[in-house]
């Protein structure tokens, strides 16, 4: 059997990385993609089958411009996973904390790793694409005084040396991932539990009030609300839920009346919770 394309944001050593060996095992290839935009056209493009995309991060908050994607380019969410972030500096075998100049890493993980950095003046810190990307730049060029933020499977697949560890400010820190695909993937109706949506409502008092009293009256348990500006019709929002149920004739109730009530309803992927 060929190997399973899987597209990621990064390179080999990232969250992203793990995300797709966890959910996915092994037996997979990795389609590189430096940014989300270039995973979503590997994907339309049929350089992948599936993506593996960051959507949410308990301490940095929703990955807005994702939700977007997803929808704009007609992809279909069919699965999740939640990754536990740890965050560590590090850098060429001999290198001291004391020797680090500069660190990169990716703009989430910086922020996520704030405190630390705070109280290391002595280091400036640059943007990354990724978190695997710079590890790997300093061990292909030998970089010295350049430390990296990355999760320790870059350490290890590079050949660095973790000069801090679990440096990230909130240890209980977790990403959570979506499963994207072009073609929405059958799970049976019993497997099903989890659901996401995108609607917009009127621009009247109570609108969305009482979209949130439909889902309660179905017994709908609502994990999840975004709002984003509709870009060409100013002071309009559409919404994006994530919704959780026990049995599916629940959602399918709640679908067939909110796709009544709201404005250009879609759903966006119906799959398992991955947090049972």
């Amino acid at each position: 059997m060929k190997p399973r394309k899987i597209a990621i944001q990064g390179i080999e050593g990232s969250n992203h990385h793990k995300v797709a060996s966890e959910y996915f095992g092994e037996g997979i290839e990795l389609v590189e993609c430096m940014s989300f935009t270039g995973l979503v056209d590997s994907l339309l493009e049929g350089k992948a089958e599936k993506g593996v995309m960051a959507i949410e991060n308990s301490i940095a908050g929703s990955i807005i411009p994702n939700y977007n994607l997803v929808c704009d380019n007609g992809l279909h969410i069919i699965g999740e996973h939640y990754l536990n972030v740890h965050h560590h500096l590090m850098a060429l075998p001999g290198q001291r904390l004391e020797d680090i100049r500069v660190v990169r890493s990716h703009p989430m993980a910086l922020l996520q790793c704030g405190d630390y950095l705070k109280g290391k003046p002595q280091m400036t810190v640059v943007e990354d694409a990724d978190t695997a990307e710079p590890a790997r730049k300093i061990a292909r060029e030998q970089l010295k005084g350049v430390g990296a933020i990355a999760p320790a499977l870059a350490a290890e697949l590079f050949g660095l040396e973790i000069l801090a560890s679990e440096i990230q400010t909130i240890n209980n820190n977790a990403t959570r991932f979506i499963i994207v695909k072009t073609v929405n993937k059958e799970w049976p109706r019993d497997a099903i539990n989890k659901a996401s949506m995108r609607f917009l409502t009127d621009h009247k008092r109570g609108s969305l009030a009482t979209v949130l009293n439909v889902m309660s009256d179905c017994n709908l348990n609502l994990t999840k609300i975004q709002s984003l500006p509709v870009i060409d019709t100013p002071w309009k929002y559409s919404f994006f839920v994530d919704v959780t149920f026990e049995a599916y004739a629940q959602f399918e109730k709640a679908k067939s009346l909110l796709a009544i009530m709201t404005e250009d309803f879609r759903v966006l992927g119906e799959y398992k919770n991955a947090r049972i």
